[in-house]
């Protein structure tokens, strides 16, 4: 915007700013006092908080400060402690201080703690937020304190809307990571009456983020380029679907996650140090941060990438094998290979590549072979795009899993009804998987 002025208005004060400036305003037959006055000039419209000074500023030629440059990532992570996990959180929060921010890199979290599980570091509680800022001292967070929000329920999804908004708005960056930070259960029936898998496990509260909700925050938030769930069991189709139209990239595992879960320096060290990334390569460094870690204490896991728009091309491809599957009648062929299949810590959650897989083998259908082959491939060409899994031991605990046989996307196998709340999610609602998971438990 221009606007005139007339200098008159403002010759007093300018007097003053001139003569701090060594000029003599009477200098020769050339009378500066009344030429000013006479003069109408146009100017930018100035904002309110540059009005001081801006008349000397333009007169004396001064060229306004540089605006200062965006940052290329701001990785936002919402970090629910409130439950067993609290210790595990300020770990991480510590493994985020050996990088720390930068001018191109903000990290950014929301963290939240209890009573009854880490007395540590002040044992502080409720709902702080940081700027992560980088230290040597890994027993106590020095990050400085931009905001203590008292007593938030970390398990209702308004709460990461309002945290990822706000951080969007204070560190405005070029591209945004979303991480979850907390338990999950992805999808699975269990018995429950009501939709209680998902994310954000908030003790204090009782309350959790459902897979519906993660679509409810995501389309809330606009596009966001990579998601990432430090968190068990969330890659899975169910789950994806819900957000595949909001983000670009999705960084999870079909496994549960040790409770170390990510290693954030390995992580975030390869994005300090080429803040130039694209949302694949940062998707990709999440992925082996964490793969690099658990290779190296020889720890079963998995986690991986997937992109966000290629979730559109499963959905035939999976409706196109199963209803093979099903005009050649073999049940049985579909039946034994999910129990094969591997599986993680919930049965009925297991691995959509092998089970394609172990039916193809074992069909005698041309169809089938051919759909279910389009199918494997889609997963490991388009869909998943960086996978890392380590075969886990058997222990006191639990039997050895073939974790390398998973190719980066789980699905819900019911091996009876769907459970209550399967059928409103959009997967279900856009695919026929409910169909023909429901005509393999048929007899």
């Amino acid at each position: 915007m221009i606007r005139k002025i007339s200098l008159s208005a403002v010759a007093v004060s300018l007097f003053a700013s001139l003569a701090s400036a060594g000029i003599d305003l009477d200098r020769g037959n050339f009378d500066v006092k009344e030429e000013i006055a006479s003069m109408d000039v146009a100017v930018p419209e100035p904002r309110a908080q540059e009005e001081k000074g801006i008349l000397t500023d333009w007169l004396f030629g001064k060229k306004p400060a540089a605006t200062k440059a965006q940052a290329e990532w701001t990785i936002m992570v919402f970090g629910n402690g409130k439950n067993d996990l609290e210790p595990f959180l300020l770990k991480d929060l510590n493994e985020m201080e050996k990088i720390g921010s930068t001018d191109k890199v903000n990290i950014v979290v929301e963290a939240g703690r209890i009573d009854g599980y880490d007395t540590t570091d002040g044992d502080w509680k409720g709902v702080r937020r940081y700027r992560m800022t980088k230290d040597t001292d890994t027993s106590k967070v020095s990050s400085k304190v931009l905001a203590d929000l008292g007593q938030v329920d970390m398990g209702a999804y308004q709460s990461v809307i309002d945290f990822a908004k706000w951080a969007k708005t204070t560190y405005p960056a070029k591209k945004y990571m979303l991480i979850f930070w907390n338990h999950g259960a992805g999808w699975t029936r269990s018995g429950e009456p009501v939709i209680t898998k998902g994310i954000s496990y908030d003790e204090q509260s009782g309350n959790h983020i459902n897979t519906p909700q993660m679509g409810m925050i995501m389309k809330a938030l606009g596009k966001t380029d990579v998601v990432g769930t430090d968190a068990c069991l969330m890659q899975m189709a169910e789950v994806n679907w819900e957000i595949k139209d909001s983000v670009d990239y999705i960084v999870a595992s079909e496994e549960t996650e040790p409770g170390d879960g990510y290693t954030y320096d390995l992580f975030l060290g390869p994005v300090v140090a080429k803040p130039t990334m694209s949302a694949m390569e940062v998707g990709k460094a999440a992925v082996n941060g964490y793969g690099d870690h658990y290779d190296g204490i020889d720890q079963g896991y998995t986690q991986s990438l997937v992109k966000a728009s290629a979730m559109a091309g499963l959905q035939p491809l999976t409706d196109a094998f199963g209803a093979a599957v099903m005009a050649a009648g073999e049940k049985a062929l579909a039946k034994t290979s999910r129990d094969a299949t591997v599986n993680f810590a919930y049965d009925e959650n297991r691995d959509l590549y092998d089970f394609t897989r172990l039916v193809v083998e074992g069909s005698k259908s041309a169809d089938v072979k051919a759909k279910g082959q389009a199918l494997m491939s889609y997963i490991t060409g388009q869909l998943v795009l960086q996978n890392r899994a380590r075969d886990a031991k058997a222990s006191y605990w639990s039997e050895a899993k073939q974790y390398t046989l998973a190719k980066g996307i789980a699905a819900y196998f019911p091996k009876a009804s769907l459970g209550a709340g399967y059928t409103d999610l959009q997967w279900a609602k856009a695919s026929q998987w409910d169909e023909f998971t429901l005509w393999i438990n048929q007899p």
